[in-house]
């Protein structure tokens, strides 16, 4: 008797396990794919097989039910083929975690950088610089014009002022160096980001979707620092709040000249009108990064 009771509470433990990561596992898995566009191939099926599962079983139809059944051998195939982009940025995401992440940038090129953002955010100085980490993004690159430059901050004032040749598209830094300018990034499609967002700061953002990398973006408009990473992105940054968090993301620490101001609001991906850091037209007409 007491051994029969021992099962039953050892299976229904493992019962609730089970149940337990299984519904972190849809959860999670909810998350990560709404507002994208598998979200909603996802959504159209599971309806399919939903209504014809149910018809067949109502209704009795033998036909129907087995190809339902034939067709579900497949189906973990055809999510790897459609959801391909999408599980592609959840690996390395996965991967671009801190905990796996093999790659620390020298506290001065942190210093430097954080300088010539400052500078290109008072002088309002629209701008993008993308930090390469362990995820290559070379395919970027090759759509800009090739540097392999050391990393100035005098060098960033001239890529980006609104005169210069290079200033339209991003920059990529690569070991503290400027690896390439007037790149063209990957425009983020996600339906439920904020409209009023320009297209520098959905490149941005779009990036950080196919990598592990940190983007840096700068508004011409109003000056506003926004750091993308993960993606996620921050905005509202002031100076000192920006080398406290890109210090944190590059450095796994703190910066040692910053005051111990509030960091930037970090701004989740559902629409926020109220809170345009950007102009939409003026990024459309001015930035054609992702055209």
């Amino acid at each position: 008797m007491i051994e029969q009771v021992l099962h039953v509470i050892s299976l229904g433990w493992r019962s609730a396990i089970e149940i337990a990561l299984l519904w972190v596992a849809i959860y999670y898995g909810y998350i990560y794919f709404r507002g994208t566009r598998g979200a909603k191939v996802l959504t159209g099926l599971a309806i399919v097989c939903l209504t014809l599962t149910l018809i067949s079983t109502l209704l009795n139809l033998v036909v129907i039910g087995w190809i339902v059944r034939s067709f579900s051998v497949f189906l973990a195939i055809a999510l790897v083929v459609i959801f391909q982009p999408e599980l592609r940025r959840g690996l390395a995401e996965l991967g671009g975690h801190p905990i796996f992440s093999l790659t620390s940038e020298k506290r001065e090129t942190v210093h430097d950088l954080v300088e010539a953002v400052s500078q290109l955010a008072s002088k309002q100085f629209g701008a993008l610089i993308a930090i390469e980490r362990d995820t290559s993004i070379r395919v970027y690159e090759e759509t800009g014009v090739q540097l392999e430059a050391d990393f100035s901050v005098e060098l960033i004032l001239t890529i980006f002022h609104p005169k210069a040749a290079l200033h339209d598209g991003g920059v990529i830094m690569r070991n503290g160096r400027i690896a390439a300018a007037a790149c063209i990034f990957p425009v983020s499609q996600r339906e439920t980001l904020d409209r009023s967002l320009g297209l520098r700061h959905r490149a941005g953002l779009g990036l950080t979707e196919e990598s592990d990398a940190v983007a840096i973006v700068v508004s011409e408009e109003t000056g506003g620092i926004s750091i993308c990473h993960r993606r996620k992105i921050e905005r509202g940054f002031t100076p000192d709040a920006f080398a406290r968090r890109i210090s944190e993301i590059l450095l796994h620490g703190t910066y040692e000249e910053a005051d111990s101001k509030e960091l930037g609001r970090e701004v989740d991906l559902a629409p926020a009108r109220d809170h345009a850091l950007v102009s939409h037209q003026e990024e459309r007409g001015n930035d054609p990064i992702a055209v």
